[in-house]
């Protein structure tokens, strides 16, 4: 069964400040990022996510119950999925591709908008990387920022907060006009591949093969 998740209209903004229990994110549901791949190690972090929207854009907030805390990529598009990562993936048009947001516990991101997800030497069929100008437009707020240098090893909690502009998304889908009511497909992920304890975790589960980019796989969110 293809899981689903309701997003809820925000009843306030939230701050972008990562305080998980805040008014804003009290009436949003709560998904579990819980299918480990079977090449995960005996580490699972308990992995939380919750959204809401309003008309300006899509609010997220991540929480992780982890350890072995590494963080070494603070620059914009750089290889944050080797660190403790989270990530969104999202399908707003059935005849168009999806991006996917990859964020690290520092808060820095990687964004591409992919058409085709078959791997080749240079990364995917069809795809582009979001520039910078566009990219900024995401709101970041996370637990720590810059390196996580050496890991932490000892039990710890972070958070991973996000806004996303409509606009963003309708840069590379087309207009989108009012979400209200509508359907689209997405994932939640948890990795971490450069620690002592590698992981990957999904929302939506797509299989043994290791590859988060299954957008046929992605679970349904539904707009209040």
């Amino acid at each position: 069964m293809t899981p689903e998740y309701f997003v809820r209209r925000a009843v306030q903004r939230p701050l972008l400040d990562g305080q998980w229990n805040s008014v804003a994110w009290r009436a949003a549901e709560t998904l579990e990022v819980a299918h480990f791949y079977p090449k995960s190690g005996g580490h699972h972090p308990v992995t939380h996510a919750r959204m809401v929207y309003d008309e300006a854009g899509l609010y997220g907030i991540f929480r992780v119950e982890d350890c072995y805390v590494l963080c070494t990529h603070t620059e914009y598009q750089s290889a944050v999925y080797k660190d403790a990562c989270v990530e969104f993936f999202v399908k707003p048009k059935p005849d168009r591709g999806y991006m996917n947001f990859e964020m690290n516990c520092g808060g820095a991101m990687l964004l591409r908008y992919i058409e085709d997800p078959t791997r080749t030497a240079d990364g995917f069929a069809k795809y582009c990387t979001v520039p910078a100008e566009i990219g900024g437009l995401v709101r970041r707020h996370a637990t720590f920022y810059g390196k996580v240098e050496p890991e932490i090893v000892e039990p710890v909690v972070w958070t991973l907060e996000y806004h996303i502009p409509f606009r963003v998304l309708e840069t590379y889908v087309g207009a989108l006009g009012d979400v209200r009511g509508t359907e689209w497909r997405a994932n939640f992920h948890k990795c971490a591949e450069n620690n002592s304890h590698p992981h990957w975790a999904t929302w939506t589960a797509v299989g043994e093969r290791l590859d988060f980019h299954q957008p046929d796989g992605f679970g349904v969110i539904r707009f209040e």
